[in-house]
C-alpha cells in the first residue's frame, strides 16, 4: 500500500514540492492526493508535511523529520564504477560524475553536488547496480 494523504491536509503543497517521482497532486489550500501508481514509498512526503497529514505504507501517521535529520546519499567512491545510474534515477539533479582530475584519469565516480537538492528519497541507493551507495545522516561539524 502506498503513502496516503489524509483530510488534515491543509493543501500547503510542500509534500508535492518534494516527492522526487511527481506523485502528488493537488491545488493550493486544497487536499492532495498521491498517485498509488508512481509513489515509491520513500516516506519525503511524510517528512515534509507539518500537519501530520500523511500516513506510512502501513497506515501509520508519519512524523515531520527536521531536515538536518535527512538522510543523504554517501557513495563508497573506491567502489563506484561511475556507470551514472544514480545520477540518471536523481530527479532532483542532486548527484553527477566527478571530473577527472587530469587527462586520461579513470579514477571518477558519482557524488553528491548539491546537498540541499536532495530530498533524501534513496531512489540512487536502491537503484544502484554495484550496491555502493548508503544512506546516512549527515555528520554536523
Amino acid at each position: 500500500m502506498a503513502y496516503q494523504i489524509t483530510e488534515s491536509c491543509t493543501g500547503c503543497m510542500l509534500c508535492a514540492r518534494n516527492c522526487p517521482v511527481g506523485a502528488i497532486s493537488g491545488e493550493p489550500k486544497m487536499q492532495h492526493r498521491i498517485n498509488t501508481l508512481h509513489c515509491v514509498d520513500c516516506g519525503v512526503c511524510g517528512r515534509v508535511c507539518a500537519f501530520g497529514a500523511v500516513l506510512d505504507e502501513n497506515g501509520k501517521l508519519c512524523e515531520r523529520v527536521p531536515r538536518k535529520d535527512w538522510l543523504l546519499p554517501l557513495i563508497d567512491q573506491d567502489k563506484c564504477s561511475a556507470c551514472g545510474v544514480c545520477v540518471e534515477v536523481c530527479a532532483r539533479d542532486a548527484l553527477a560524475i566527478s571530473l577527472p582530475k587530469y587527462k586520461g584519469d579513470l579514477a571518477v565516480f558519482a557524488l553528491l553536488i548539491d546537498e540541499k537538492a536532495c530530498v533524501g528519497c534513496s531512489i540512487c541507493a536502491e537503484y544502484c547496480p554495484l550496491q555502493v551507495i548508503r544512506m546516512e545522516k549527515k555528520v554536523q561539524r
